[in-house]
């Protein structure tokens, strides 16, 4: 029998439990896919914890995850554009750590493409995607991004460089030169920052995002010159600033996203790191390691 990752109670990684399950049978307009990778989030993390109780509610048994590729095993009868056997990637609302999946809105999968990769994009690719949609910066405007180095932040950078939007992005020590490459110019983090973004930029800030949910909305909002030129993912107490909070409203995605993110990637035209890879049994390692943030990069489960 198939087997997915699962908990029936909030805590930490030890909760996740291996679990045989029967195989998924795909509604009307849905795809069942084979997964060849699936990606980790620290969203997954935050849900395991019974941090977002009160935006997730809880319906237990949960299997996490949200991303994953793989290839179309069955289809639901409404399902037009796809075959069995296409290679495809997307969001499994079901969850993502399992063997196999159900997709309502496959994306197909560049053939160039690897699968950790593919894997990768969904969640973090669409989140900076959207936040660049909201701050609808022109070429020469300048962006700081909040926790440049981290997932969302890294590929933030280099869709707003490749837009001509000169980026700041504020990063620990040990990712100055990764940053850098990306694109950004980079300032570090901790008690002083706005003075070193000043510094950096004195033309200005036009938008912030952050990613880092690090306490830094006040003093951004001060930088950008207005709340509505802030926007984050990370800090709950975005209304307090009147700065908006993405991505806790389903209906606030970009589906168009996915295509243009996978195209760019796979031309090598979006570098997106994979840290490390573990078997889908050893989910809770995975998880162990976001919650300790030891990765620098995408960690991936392998069925």
């Amino acid at each position: 029998m198939p087997f997915t990752i699962s908990y029936d109670r909030f805590g930490g990684p030890d909760v996740l439990t291996v679990t045989e399950t029967d195989l998924p049978e795909p509604a009307p307009q849905e795809v069942r896919v084979k997964v060849k990778a699936a990606g980790v989030n620290p969203l997954d993390n935050k849900i395991r914890r019974g941090d977002l109780a009160g935006v997730f509610p809880a319906q237990f048994p949960i299997v996490p995850g949200l991303d994953a590729a793989g290839v179309i095993d069955a289809m639901g009868e409404a399902v037009a554009g796809f075959t069995v056997g296409d290679e495809v990637f997307g969001v499994a609302p079901g969850g993502s750590y399992a063997e196999y999946v159900l997709m309502p809105a496959p994306v197909a999968k560049p053939a160039a493409l690897p699968w950790e990769i593919a894997a990768a994009l969904p969640t973090v690719g669409e989140t900076a995607f959207r936040a660049l949609k909201h701050l609808d910066l022109a070429p020469g405007r300048t962006l700081l991004i909040h926790g440049a180095a981290g997932s969302v932040g890294a590929i933030a950078v280099q869709l707003a460089t490749a837009r001509g939007i000169t980026v700041v992005g504020t990063a620990g020590a040990g990712d100055v030169e990764r940053v850098t490459a990306l694109g950004a110019t980079v300032v570090p983090y901790g008690p002083g920052w706005r003075e070193r973004v000043r510094a950096a930029a004195p033309q200005g800030v036009d938008a912030v995002f952050d990613t880092s949910g690090a306490g830094v909305l006040a003093d951004s909002v001060d930088l950008a010159g207005g709340p509505d030129r802030v926007i984050t993912i990370a800090d709950m107490n975005a209304a307090q600033h009147g700065v908006r909070l993405t991505g806790m409203d389903p209906a606030d995605r970009a589906p168009e996203a996915l295509p243009e993110l996978a195209a760019l990637a796979a031309a090598d035209k979006l570098t997106v790191e994979i840290w490390r890879t573990y078997p889908l049994k050893e989910a809770a390692k995975a998880q162990d390691d976001l919650d300790n943030r030891r990765n620098r990069g995408k960690v991936i489960l392998l069925p």
